[in-house]
């Protein structure tokens, strides 16, 4: 076997482990790698309510949310971020969340919350990571954090936007019965919430009405008119929410056949299908699934984009599509793109075709 072989073996089973791994967050609403209060509490082995002692680096526990009352009452904790907890950072009635998760051994100070969520926070502790819910723990835990988005108490409120913005689309789509789209609205005019436009923009799509749909419409047209892609993704799956398969047609104009728009604006784009794809409520995955088709006809450099989607929706259609564009010696393809072909090739049913996937090279030119 050739060395370019066995790097596109590598890299191939490196596609593969990352899309086995994926975690079903929306990925419109958080980056990767990110590790929000909501995930540590969900995946702590212990939790506790505790309120500061004289020694500034012991806890005296109230309340345990997780795991075993520690036997001595009284916890060692690090210092929150924001500086050392005292007793004038715990107002009267509130306590402080500690966190500990192997393998770290030492215990985190998430914040001051009041004792009275105690329940409420016990039942969001359970032990386990976001990408392990099931649907039906996701549609639970919706319901329980959907009342507390921007509470008075902060920890509350980013505890429950956490929690909210972790979970898959088609989860967040449950939520619409317990949505009030007049607090979505005011969410959205907050200018101290710009950080949380992502998620509230999504909400609005599920909760809103016709004149919600205008308004976002005409935020997208200044968006395209100005190229900009700050919240697009949040914006298409909204608008696309709210005006169903019919609107697919704009976005394929606007900007999947639109060679003047840019990465970042064609990322956001694929990103709102793929989501609308992955959840095929409003907008059914077949219709998804024939803007991606279009879009590796269109688009034969980049074409790879959507091959993660269709091999996760084990649609092997396209299959014979990406087989000749690899054969092809006249696009230059991305390489990101190219590798991403190969990946979605070796998971076809197709014994010939993950051969053909494992003899071609990941790098375009090189020898098989």
């Amino acid at each position: 076997m050739t060395h370019e072989r066995r790097s596109a073996r590598a890299l191939l089973a490196a596609v593969l482990l990352c899309a086995s791994a994926a975690a079903p967050a929306c990925p419109i609403c958080l980056g990767a790698g990110q590790d929000t209060k909501a995930e540590q509490l969900a995946h702590a082995q212990q939790a506790v309510l505790a309120v500061p002692t004289a020694d500034p680096s012991r806890f005296r526990v109230v309340e345990v949310l997780r795991g075993e009352r520690p036997s001595s009452g009284t916890v060692e904790g690090g210092y929150p971020r924001s500086g050392p907890a005292t007793d004038a950072s715990v107002s009267k009635g509130q306590s402080l969340l500690l966190v500990r998760s192997d393998p770290l051994p030492g215990w985190v100070v998430l914040g001051a919350v009041g004792t009275q969520h105690a329940a409420w926070l016990r039942k969001l502790a359970v032990g386990r990571h976001a990408d392990e819910f099931g649907a039906q723990e996701w549609r639970t835990r919706i319901g329980l954090v959907v009342p507390y988005l921007e509470h008075r108490q902060p920890l509350v409120a980013e505890i429950a936007y956490g929690n909210l913005a972790a979970a898959p689309y088609a989860a967040l789509r449950t939520a619409k019965p317990r949505l009030d789209a007049r607090a979505v609205r005011a969410w959205l005019a907050d200018p101290q919430l710009a950080g949380r436009q992502r998620l509230y923009l999504l909400l609005l799509g599920i909760a809103g009405d016709s004149q919600d749909a205008a308004a976002i419409g005409q935020r997208l047209e200044a968006a395209w008119q100005a190229h900009a892609a700050t919240n697009l993704a949040s914006m298409l799956a909204a608008d696309l929410e709210l005006r169903g398969a019919e609107r697919m047609a704009w976005v394929e104009e606007k900007y999947l056949r639109d060679r003047a728009r840019s990465g970042t604006e064609i990322e956001a784009a694929l990103l709102a299908l793929s989501v609308h794809g992955t959840a095929n409520g409003a907008v059914p995955r077949e219709r998804v699934i024939q803007s991606y088709r279009m879009f590796i006809k269109e688009r034969p450099e980049i074409a790879g984009y959507v091959a993660p989607d269709l091999g996760a929706w084990q649609y092997w259609d396209a299959v014979p599509e990406y087989v000749a564009l690899m054969k092809r010696t006249d696009v230059r393809q991305q390489f990101p793109s190219r590798l991403a072909i190969l990946a979605y090739l070796q998971q076809s049913p197709s014994a010939e075709v993950r051969e053909f996937a494992l003899r071609t090279p990941a790098l375009p030119g090189a020898r098989p």
